[in-house]
């Protein structure tokens, strides 16, 4: 399933033109807030497809009938550009246990790069409804090489995968190599640079968001 935020007329379309405004970009914590809010968005339609049982609540009159979760799910993210947007869906999924993989882009002389993963943190996964979230999926290969190595550790029930924007590439490249994933996306771009940014996307949101890196 591939849900595009772009394609649906909301208020979170207003969060996106904002992360995108260079002029905004210039308010770090304006940028996170956006970010997280663009979470709390995602989290919200993703809650719509998860499982619910119904409960009574006692109430100082009564006795009150609610459908509720019968699962929190479990949030992942890709330090450390994808904290803001892991916050906002912790905000919503607020008893989640969260999982946490360091990677990067190793950078060639030839202006090639490969992606190394050095570090993943988790709770066991097993029979789990997963949402993994990065803020921009441009090669998609990150977002590949994360979800494939939490499912080489685990059985998952489900994945959801959370982008604010992607390319269109990215969105090939996830779905050819994990077809049983969910896709939430702010806003879907046709082109990349030749060191494979997003166009016209929002610039590095690991930067925006925390400074630039040396």
């Amino acid at each position: 399933m591939l849900f595009n935020l772009d394609q649906t007329p909301s208020i979170a379309n207003t969060f996106i033109a904002e992360l995108r405004d260079q002029q905004v970009q210039k308010d770090a914590m304006r940028f996170r807030r956006n970010m997280e809010r663009l979470g709390e968005y995602f989290a919200y339609e993703i809650s719509k497809t998860l499982p619910y049982h119904r409960i009574e609540t006692q109430t100082p009159l009564g006795i009150a009938q609610t459908a509720v979760l019968t699962e929190q799910p479990v949030l992942a993210t890709i330090l450390r550009a994808g904290i803001p947007l892991h916050q906002g869906l912790l905000n919503v999924f607020d008893r989640a246990d969260s999982a946490f993989i360091a990677s990067y882009r190793k950078h060639t002389k030839s202006n090639n790069f490969t992606i190394q993963m050095e570090y993943v943190s988790s709770p066991d996964l097993s029979d789990r409804i997963v949402i993994m979230a990065d803020p921009m999926l441009a090669t998609g290969m990150s977002m590949v090489l994360g979800c494939r190595e939490l499912i080489s550790r685990y059985a998952l029930k489900e994945l959801h995968i959370v982008s604010a924007i992607a390319s269109n590439e990215g969105i090939r490249h996830v779905r050819a190599n994990l077809p049983k994933a969910n896709l939430w996306i702010g806003a879907i771009d046709d082109e990349m640079t030749s060191k494979s940014y997003i166009v016209p996307g929002l610039g590095d949101a690991g930067d925006l968001a925390y400074g630039t890196k040396q």
